[in-house]
């Protein structure tokens, strides 16, 4: 017994199938086959399929579990593929609503390249950083193998070279037109820009060979403004790896969290220094009022100076202790703090310039920070390192004074400890009471400096502590992006690697921002959607899965349409 298709050709050409249940029977005289009809089901393309879903529903109650399977299998419906598909296309997706692509495709074709293809393996590689970060070879596999990519079937390890050169060698224009768009569409608040850099090493033993770096002197410091390069020199390292060379990278982010540019310089490079590229490749961009938000290693004078160029404004933190003479003076001038946002506490000083009293210059801003809470964990941190420190020292006036000098200099690498550590004229070791008492006025505050006189106490410690999200740009970097181990020993490949990191991360934070929810929850959930390609008699086919309901909630608050349900028909004929 079988399911039967026949077909009948109308008079207008027109064909029409039927569908019947039959089974075969020999004729009792002739014996040759028959097919005799059961039951007409009716026309094929109006036929009830919820009725014969039914059908054989009731039919395989009466089957083993393997027959049914061996029954469905019938059908000559093989699974030939499978691979992720919703990351992807979301990311895509959002590529391409950033103006991201275009602007790659524009810059290509101006270059006599091939627009599209070198488009999509950039955002191939990008991709792989925010879904699977691998090599560039594991990238090649990664797209050929694991992942559906629209326009982007594969590509050669050559051919991701070729592409990384282009975009470091286009980055200029290219971030330029990425800014513009994203800053649009995005209704980005640009007047406020975060300044963060840190570092990333590697697992050699010898820094790369130095070249002379092409320094653009300033007039009014005599100090050079380095160019950006990928040198791996030996340098501080914010990951306390000192021992192995590096590079340094900076990035600049919007008060909105998205970062608008990645810059790459040599492992010793100097933050104070970095600050003028920074700057200047920003001011290109015809900004009409920005006011730079830096850590402390940013301070200097000069670095002061530079930002106020062109009606610019800075703000950045102060040192608490071993701080300049304005800062001192700020921190101890008195004078009663307004409760602002939450519990934070803040005071707003003029300190005239060399830290004297205010003659109405106000050449220097300032405004103390004070978090209560954050001031009642300091002093919980402080009495724990106090009473560590004074089991350590018990019994240490018995010591030998050579076993006291070799203890003082085992703490020259634990600042916290050897603070509160004195030794007293004749070389015992006693807790430092006053250096407690003089860090107990620091508990819980920061200290802001800044140039601009528009913006109130407030927007100033709202801002500093907006850095968290610079901050927390490179831990996704180093993280979940795969910005370390670095595969690549060229400079320029150093530097386009970095490039591709900061395109995956201005992607996964545009898409974190619009939902509230973290990049790795998206990616978990959207990575369930794959596409299968399937195989049966009559030919080919490509089908994603369903959406499900998390993944409706994703791409409507992203406002994305959903994936294709079909994709790839190929008939048996062709």
């Amino acid at each position: 017994m079988y399911l039967r298709e026949t077909k009948r050709r109308n008079r207008d050409g027109s064909v029409v199938s039927y569908l019947q249940l039959a089974h075969s029977e020999r004729h009792p005289v002739t014996g040759v086959p028959s097919a005799k009809v059961i039951h007409n089901f009716g026309r094929a393309d109006t036929v009830d399929r919820d009725a014969l879903a039914r059908l054989v529903a009731s039919i395989s109650r009466f089957l083993h579990p393997e027959q049914a399977m061996t029954a469905a299998r019938a059908g000559e419906v093989e699974v030939l593929d499978s691979r992720r598909r919703g990351g992807s296309w979301a990311l895509d997706r959002l590529w391409e609503r950033l103006g991201i692509g275009a602007a790659l495709r524009r810059v290509a074709d101006g270059r006599r390249l091939d627009g599209e293809a070198t488009e999509r393996v950039i955002f191939a590689l990008v991709a792989q950083r925010a879904l699977e970060p691998g090599s560039k070879l594991a990238a090649t596999r990664w797209v050929a193998e694991r992942v559906a990519i629209e326009g982007c079937p594969g590509f050669s390890e050559d051919a991701a070279y070729a592409a990384m050169d282009f975009l470091l060698d286009a980055l200029g224009e290219i971030a330029s037109e990425i800014f513009a768009s994203v800053a649009h569409l995005l209704n980005l608040d640009v007047e406020i820009i975060f300044v963060d850099t840190t570092s990333t090493y590697w697992e050699v033993e010898v820094a790369d060979e130095l070249t002379d770096l092409d320094d653009d002197p300033i007039d009014d410091d005599g100090v050079g403004k380095p160019v950006e390069s990928g040198i791996r020199t030996f340098g501080k390292s914010k990951d306390h790896r000192n021992d192995l060379p590096q590079v340094v990278i900076a990035m600049a982010v919007t008060r909105d969290g998205i970062p608008v540019r990645c810059w790459t310089f040599p492992g010793n490079e100097s933050d104070q220094r970095i600050i003028r590229t920074v700057k200047d490749d920003l001011g290109a961009w015809n900004l009409r009022r920005m006011v730079w938000v830096a850590d402390r290693g940013f301070a200097s004078a000069a670095n002061r100076a530079y930002l106020q160029r062109g009606g610019g404004h800075y703000i950045h933190a102060e040192k608490l202790r071993h701080t300049n003479t304005e800062a001192a003076a700020a921190l101890a001038r008195p004078g009663r703090y307004r409760t602002v946002a939450g519990n934070l506490q803040v005071k707003q000083v003029w300190v005239s310039p060399g830290g004297g009293s205010d003659d109405g210059t106000r050449t220097e801003r300032f405004v103390v920070c004070h978090n209560p809470e954050a001031a009642a964990r300091d002093a919980a941190v402080r009495d724990r390192l106090i009473e560590h420190l004074e089991a350590l020292i018990e019994g240490s006036d018995a010591w030998p004074t050579t076993r006291r000098d070799e203890f003082v200099g085992s703490l020259k690498t634990k600042p916290g400890l050897r603070r509160y550590l004195r030794r007293t004229r004749s070389g015992l070791l006693r807790i430092d009471r006053a250096a407690a008492n003089r860090e107990a006025h620091l508990d819980g505050k920061w200290l802001l400096r800044t140039s601009d006189m528009t913006l109130t106490s407030e927007d100033l410690a709202a801002a500093y502590k907006q850095l968290i999200t610079v901050e927390r740009g490179w831990r996704d970097c180093k993280g979940s992006l795969g910005l370390r181990p670095v595969y690549h020993y060229r400079q320029d490949r150093i530097r386009a690697h970095v490039q591709l990191c900061w395109l995956a991360l201005l992607l996964i934070r545009v898409a974190e921002t619009t939902l509230g929810d973290t990049w790795r929850n998206l990616r978990h959930e959207l990575d369930r959607m794959h596409l299968v390609t399937l195989a049966t008699a009559d030919g080919r086919v490509a089908q994603r899965t369903a959406t499900t309901n998390s993944q409706k909630t994703i791409l409507d608050a992203l406002q994305l349409p959903e994936p294709p349900q079909y994709l790839d028909f190929t008939t048996a004929s062709s």
